[in-house]
């Protein structure tokens, strides 16, 4: 993919939901809802404050996001659709605690 977002936007590609509840009931497709995480692909140069000066984002790409439910637009670029979001829209990133253990 070759896209570059601008300000304080970033590319994500929505991850999959489980298609199993935990007690092995099959979810219909028509019930599913969509996926509220993402992964990173691009993120924008930041915002600019009052007097010009970039803030820097503070997702980056590779990370693995929460967003609200009616956030951003959905594109298809080459058959794959992303979701381009403002970073006001992301609620969390979610930090894998094992790579955490790793990196101490």
């Amino acid at each position: 993919m070759n896209i570059k977002p601008l300000g304080d936007r970033i590319v994500v590609e929505r991850l999959e939901q489980d298609t199993k509840t935990a007690g092995g009931i099959i979810i219909p497709d028509t019930a599913k809802e969509k996926p509220k995480q993402a992964k990173v692909i691009a993120v924008g140069p930041g915002a600019k404050d009052n007097n010009g000066k970039r803030i820097a984002m503070d997702v980056e790409v590779g990370e693995i996001v929460l967003f609200t439910q009616w956030a951003g637009n959905e594109i298809k670029i080459e058959g794959k659709e992303f979701l381009v979001l403002k970073e006001s829209d992301v609620i969390g990133v979610i930090v894998d605690s094992a790579n955490k253990k790793k990196a101490a």
